[in-house]
């Protein structure tokens, strides 16, 4: 396991090498369900794999729950739909709280928009060093996804005074979140390159 950054280790320690996808489908295909093998691998660099991987898990679960929810959506390759839906929940949260005041017939459509702010700070910061791009860069770009993806049409009239505050409200949120959840496995990450 490589310890370049705690999002790509938080990544890794989940990892559970498998046999190639073609492989698997193969197998699912020919006797109609998966099997689990007992195979085991009995190189050192797997034992060594595993215990990193295990120190990272044993720091991952130091988390409060709503932190914990936010990193494995963000980076566990074996993240769940409540460590989405908890995720966004933490992050609607902190940014209801700290952005701009809503009428309250506001407040469904900033749930959705957040939605959306989760899926582009997600998808900015997978892959472990932050590489992403935004895929909607624009207000227009974003506007077209949210009709598009979750079946919101906002207005792109008065857009940054309706919305670019609560968006940047919920990018400051998620920012946030993630360096409190990435702070214990950085903290061990550099514990074991010292020790190293």
């Amino acid at each position: 396991m490589q310890l370049n950054s705690a999002r790509q280790a938080w990544h890794d320690a989940f990892y559970v090498p498998r046999d190639s996808q073609g492989a698997v489908m193969q197998e699912m295909g020919l006797l109609g369900r998966m099997i689990q093998k007992t195979d085991k691998q009995r190189k050192a660099g797997h034992q060594a794999h595993q215990a990193i991987a295990g120190r990272i898990q044993q720091a991952i679960d130091t988390l409060p729950a709503h932190l914990k929810a936010f990193g494995n959506h963000m980076y566990s390759p074996m993240a769940t739909a409540d460590d989405a839906e908890e995720a966004h929940e933490a992050m609607f949260r902190v940014a209801y709280a700290t952005g701009p005041r809503m009428y309250a017939k506001k407040f469904e459509k900033a749930r959705m928009v957040a939605l959306g702010v989760l899926h582009r700070y997600r998808r900015m910061h997978q892959g472990g060093q932050s590489e992403g791009i935004d895929p909607c860069p624009t207000p227009e770009g974003f506007r077209a996804w949210l009709l598009h993806v979750l079946g919101l049409e906002l207005d792109s009239r008065n857009w940054d005074r309706e919305w670019q505050d609560f968006v940047n409200a919920c990018f400051n949120a998620c920012n946030d979140l993630d360096k409190a959840a990435l702070v214990p496995v950085s903290s061990v990450i550099k514990i074991m390159k010292t020790a190293a």
